[in-house]
């Protein structure tokens, strides 16, 4: 029998939970498979691995941070803020303190090829009840840990209030912090420990895509050991074609792709 661990990216309530600030369509159901997954197989799984994007309300990709000169407001959700937008004073800080620093982020995400800033609808902010496990999600990893007597890896992501940072592994632009050691140094433990890696979790456009990519680029040189439960991920509407171009790519770097239904071919099943 294979060692197969779960790595689920991002599973919480804000992006999970239909009145969640920031709900991807169709993640309530996609938490529900993988939960009964977990159920069914956890005499089977080696760990769980969770990551948690956490913000604060005051960010650089939140409406509050910036002013549309045009209108004299904040930008409205879903903004795209490109650089020239910055550098022409379309769009600049509300803090002016700050707006040196705005214009060097969007240079910087353009220079790295990251994506363009959106402005998101605040979510996962830190002490909230949207920035924990979504409930069915949660009670089931429980029961894992206490039937199984082990501990669910938790890894959070930087709470910067002046950088995105998508991929568990590093920020879409650096702003002096460190890369999350202890994230690499973990994922890269799960990958030299286990045979199979099944990945969940939300939204595949942007979390998912940017953490996988960041795992093939900086500690497993390709995805063979990974397997996406694709009915256990959905995009951010609006955003599928997102998605697309990293399944190409995962493609391209040996990642399979299966349904929760179909794990059991791991278990000799």
């Amino acid at each position: 029998m294979q060692k197969v661990h779960l790595l689920i990216i991002d599973p919480q309530k804000d992006f999970c939970a239909p009145d969640g600030a920031l709900y991807v369509k169709g993640a309530e159901n996609d938490m529900a498979r993988l939960a009964d997954m977990i159920d069914k197989y956890r005499q089977n799984i080696s760990g769980i691995t969770v990551t948690f994007d956490i913000h604060k309300s005051f960010h650089i990709a939140s409406p509050i941070f910036w002013i549309d000169s045009k209108t004299g407001t904040h930008p409205e959700f879903f903004t795209i803020i490109k650089k020239q937008d910055v550098l022409s004073g379309r769009y600049y800080a509300a803090v002016p303190a700050y707006q040196k620093l705005a214009e060097y982020y969007v240079w910087e995400l353009e220079n790295n090829g990251r994506y363009e800033l959106c402005i998101w609808p605040p979510h996962c902010i830190i002490g909230s009840a949207g920035a924990n496990i979504y409930k069915p999600l949660f009670d089931a990893i429980e029961r894992y840990n206490v039937e199984m007597y082990n501990a669910a890896e938790y890894i959070f992501k930087s709470a910067n209030s002046f950088t995105e940072q998508y991929s568990v592994l590093r920020a879409d632009v650096s702003m002096g912090e460190k890369d999350n050691m202890y994230a690499s140094s973990r994922i890269a433990h799960t990958v030299a420990t286990n045979d199979v890696i099944l990945v969940a979790g939300e939204a595949l456009s942007h979390c998912v895509a940017n953490s996988m990519l960041d795992i093939a680029k900086y500690i497993s040189k390709d995805l063979r050991k990974f397997v996406l439960l694709e009915d256990a991920v959905s995009s951010v509407s609006g955003f599928e074609y997102l998605s697309e171009i990293f399944l190409d790519r995962a493609s391209d770097l040996g990642m399979r792709v299966i349904n929760t239904s179909d794990v059991g071919v791991f278990f000799n099943e």
